[in-house]
């Protein structure tokens, strides 16, 4: 649990998994990943979405 928000999937206590089935990914779905990033201490997130054929992954990565 992130504040009121929770995440997707939490692997290995290291990387947050953020799910999403949108027709494309945009900044705010980015934006979400660095704030649960910054919440948590954390420093890696996947951002996969399903809306597409295709699964796209992106990776997100917070740098101190």
């Amino acid at each position: 649990v992130v504040g009121e928000f929770a995440a997707d999937l939490l692997v290995d206590d290291s990387v947050i998994v953020e799910l999403k089935a949108v027709k494309a990914l945009d900044e705010i779905h980015s934006a979400q990943c660095l704030n649960y990033l910054k919440a948590t201490g954390l420093t890696v997130c996947l951002l996969v979405n399903f809306g597409k054929p295709r699964a796209e992954i992106k990776r997100i990565v917070l740098d101190f």
